[in-house]
């Protein structure tokens, strides 16, 4: 199966999770259409943008970085990302990511459920 481009549902979501400015979100597949999973999205943030911090119990969110650059924060502090970095955050663990760069911050954001 392709799903082309024009297909794909595109969202505007402000203030994702408590964070800042809006975020687009490109569905790479609708989510009642994931076998183990809840999210597969591509992500655009401009830059001040952020999503809030949010836990995953149950789950394991990945996100892997396309371009720009931005801190994530999780329990441990505050780390710089940018293209090629991959965050995981699952097992109860919260996290939140804010674009402090000055291009877009672009990612793909994948759930998927803890067996």
């Amino acid at each position: 199966m392709i799903v082309r481009k024009q297909e794909l549902k595109l969202e505007v979501k402000s203030g994702m999770r408590g964070g800042s400015g809006e975020v687009e979100m490109l569905q790479l597949e609708e989510p009642d259409k994931l076998s183990h999973g809840r999210l597969f999205s591509q992500l655009t943030m401009p830059p001040g943008a952020g999503i809030g911090s949010h836990p995953h119990e149950g789950e394991t969110e990945y996100y892997y970085i396309i371009q720009g650059e931005g801190i994530v924060e999780e329990a441990d502090g505050k780390k710089p990302v940018g293209p090629g970095d991959v965050v995981i955050t699952g097992g109860g663990a919260s996290h939140s990511i804010e674009n402090t760069g000055s291009t877009p911050l672009v990612f793909v954001a994948l759930i998927l459920f803890d067996e």
